[in-house]
């Protein structure tokens, strides 16, 4: 707080209004199926973004980002997204849903406070939307109406008509309502979310950003078709006894049937969403029963998914999951002690790990390897199950 606080003072020669944290985030399991109305298994962790508000006496406009000793500037008259702005678009795109919700806004000053970039994918820009929304109707003294759902719909207009993005219900539900010691699933369909405990405390979380270069090998939004929706909503069956009650049809004729009416490369990818989906069940009844070996088979499987089915991964993030399985299926094949699987933005670029406390020294050493080996140098953080965002 003191460093959020002398930043901004700074800055402005001012000591901000308003001091508002979102935590980053990493999904799980699911994160390609939300179009199909699936779920998706998320964590909100300690990576805190900060965003510090104070009024200006003008209509302008003044972003500060701490870490990267950027500046950014616009007005309230003529605002509008610019490439060039990266990531102080974020914090355009909520003032401007606020006007649009009827807000009169005045000038205002902004300083972004976190030690992770937007571009590692750890959803630090959906934070700094939600920390800033937060920010915003603190400052403006905006009654009980404008509870956490304006919140939701801040974002959300920000997103699609400021942006021009796809608003992603389950950044923004582990932005906003995830509690520590817990995972957060989002279903699509009912648009709706759950807290899960994760009580594992002898377990260790890390996330590897592998510095890879991001170079999608074919174009997701191919496979985001009504068609496609339409398609697999035939596979999809009713059953009262699973988390959200629905599961896909597992007969291979059947499946094959109602497939065969796309190319080779959807099917298998269709067919990956249909395995994402029962691999967010599997983790999910691990975590239920307290059973980390379902919980991590779960994961371990739908990373080889992602990887021969999807094509989301990458040589050097394979060779970061094939290191953690070796740990994870010491001394028993059958039990999985670890397990790792890609994330983050893009294709190819992230990976998580969970895995026994005592076996972090082995995994980093491993790390170490990967250097010599790819010729990318590894930055690994290690994180903890976080509280949604909150005005400090």
């Amino acid at each position: 707080m003191k460093q959020v606080i002398e930043a901004h003072k700074s800055e402005y020669e001012c000591e901000p209004s308003v001091i508002a944290v979102s935590p980053g985030r990493f999904h799980l399991v699911g994160e390609h199926s939300w179009f199909f109305k699936d779920k998706t298994l998320s964590m909100a962790v300690n990576l805190p973004v900060y965003v510090a508000v104070s009024k200006r006496n003008d209509n302008s406009l003044r972003f500060f980002f701490s870490q990267v000793n950027e500046r950014r500037k616009a007005n309230l008259s003529s605002l509008k997204y610019k490439r060039e702005d990266k990531w102080a678009n974020a914090l355009k795109a909520i003032v401007f849903a606020f006007e649009m919700s009827g807000i009169k806004v005045c000038g205002l000053n902004f300083t972004v406070y976190s030690d992770i970039l937007p571009s590692a994918g750890f959803g630090i820009t959906t934070a700094i939307k939600v920390a800033s929304a937060l920010a915003l109707r603190k400052i403006f003294e905006l009654g009980d109406k404008f509870d956490d759902n304006f919140i939701l719909r801040a974002v959300e207009i920000g997103n699609r008509q400021f942006l021009n993005v796809g608003n992603y219900l389950a950044d923004n539900f582990a932005a906003l309502f995830s509690k520590a010691d817990s995972l957060i699933i989002t279903d699509h369909a009912k648009m709706s979310y759950e807290t899960i405990p994760f009580d594992f405390p002898n377990k260790t979380i890390m996330l590897t950003d592998a510095r890879v270069p991001r170079i999608s090998v074919w174009n997701e939004e191919s496979l985001r078709q009504a068609e496609n929706a339409l398609l697999l909503g035939e596979l999809k069956q009713k059953k009262s006894t699973v988390f959200g009650g629905w599961i896909y049809e597992d007969s291979k004729t059947e499946i094959n049937e109602v497939l065969s009416v796309v190319n080779e490369d959807t099917r298998r990818r269709l067919f990956c969403i249909m395995k994402e989906h029962q691999c967010v069940l599997d983790a999910v009844s691990g975590l239920k029963k307290g059973d980390f070996s379902s919980f991590a088979r779960a994961i371990n499987e739908s990373h080889a998914f992602m990887r021969d089915l999807y094509e989301a991964s990458c040589p050097e993030i394979d060779w970061i999951y094939k290191r953690v399985l070796e740990l994870a299926l010491i001394p028993d094949v059958h039990q999985h002690s670890a397990c790792c699987r890609i994330t983050g933005k893009g294709f190819g670029r992230c990976a998580y790990t969970i895995l026994d406390t005592e076996q972090l020294d082995t995994f980093k050493k491993k790390l170490a390897e990967y250097e010599r080996i790819f010729g990318f140098k590894a930055t690994s953080y290690t994180v903890k199950s976080a509280e949604g965002a909150r005005v400090l």
